[in-house]
């Protein structure tokens, strides 16, 4: 049987990139690799956990006061382990982690990248089979290499990223990352067990006809949100109207259709909890790097969400994503 040479495997396509910088160690080449390793991984448990001891609660409760599933427990062991065994890391942060892990170890200590993850983003849908994912944001160490990576080195604005990307976990799994020269999507080829390239190029239309917003909160919402959210269900067919809400409550799938089809995401603070839930370093910052470098816009509802200074590794921030020409709507209602 013919070699379909058509067909790029994450693998190829990272190294292909790095012929065109001389100069370049191979480092996030070989992070990506590493990143997309731990994922299929992940991958392989999350198809058969309904077979296995794997769905249901942990019995503990992580950094942020929320249930821990077995299979997030699984993810950050998966993603954790392949890191601090590669050469391409320096130290992680995570979501079901108190605090940063630095690798103290010769090869870590001079790598030149920091990573942080939500290993599995939309767990609290594990046990009813709806699509989960694993966010991730790689920064260059601002610290002296030699020397075990700092907290400084993972504080640092979304606008310092330079890479970021997800994982659905969906009817097929796909890998998606960015770097400033473009977003690129790789979907998992089980027959070979490699991420191939499927979406090349990726750019988020400039308006679509979806609004994600968890309705149920409507009037814990500010003026403005409200007043955007009833403009979408009143927007007239002439004015490309009425929107259709969609909302899975799984962050990487709601925003990884906007991405495609176009849309914008809303997860804004409420009258209980006025930083609204999602963590600006782990959560936020790689999605704004992403729709950002495909022509979309992020924002905390005010500020361009890529330009905050975190203080705080777990920091929270209400967040509005999606296609150009929706954000500036929202941004323009009064």
């Amino acid at each position: 049987m013919g070699v379909n040479r058509k067909i790029q495997t994450l693998d190829e396509f990272t190294i292909q990139q790095m012929r065109d910088f001389p100069n370049a160690t191979g480092e996030l080449a070989g992070l990506l690799r590493d990143i997309g390793l731990a994922s299929k991984r992940v991958h392989v448990e999350v198809n058969k956990a309904g077979l296995v001891d794997i769905l249901g609660e942990a019995g503990t409760t992580n950094v942020q006061g929320e249930e821990v599933k077995k299979l997030d427990i699984f993810a950050n062991n998966q993603f954790m382990g392949v890191l601090r065994h590669g050469i391409s890391c320096a130290g992680i942060g995570s979501e079901e982690m108190d605090d940063i892990v630095v690798f103290d170890d010769d090869i870590s200590n001079n790598s030149k990248y920091v990573c942080l993850f939500d290993p599995l983003d939309g767990s609290s849908n594990i046990d009813v089979n709806v699509s989960i994912g694993t966010i991730f944001s790689i920064y260059r160490r601002v610290s002296e290499l030699g020397k075990p990576a700092t907290r400084e080195d993972f504080l640092q604005p979304g606008i310092n990223q330079v890479a970021a990307g997800y994982v659905i976990y969906g009817s097929s799994t796909m890998l998606v990352y960015a770097t400033r020269r473009g977003c690129q999507g790789f979907t998992l080829d089980q027959s070979i067990g490699e991420f191939t390239l499927s979406h090349p190029d990726i750019k988020c239309p400039e308006t679509g006809k979806v609004y994600s917003v968890n309705h149920g909160n409507f009037f814990q919402y500010n003026e403005k949100v409200q007043k955007y959210i009833t403009a979408c269900q009143q927007k007239d067919k002439s004015n490309g109207g009425p929107y259709t809400q969609r909302y899975i409550g799984s962050m990487v799938a709601d925003v990884h259709r906007n991405l495609i089809k176009g849309g914008i995401f809303m997860y804004p603070g409420t009258t209980d909890k006025p930083q609204g839930k999602l963590r600006l370093l782990y959560e936020c910052n790689p999605f704004a790097f992403i729709i950002e470098i495909t022509g979309g816009k992020a924002t905390d509802g005010e500020r361009r969400i890529l330009e905050i200074k975190p203080e705080k590794i777990h920091q929270r921030t209400p967040f509005f994503v999606g296609s150009k020409l929706m954000m500036e709507e929202y941004e323009q209602t009064i």
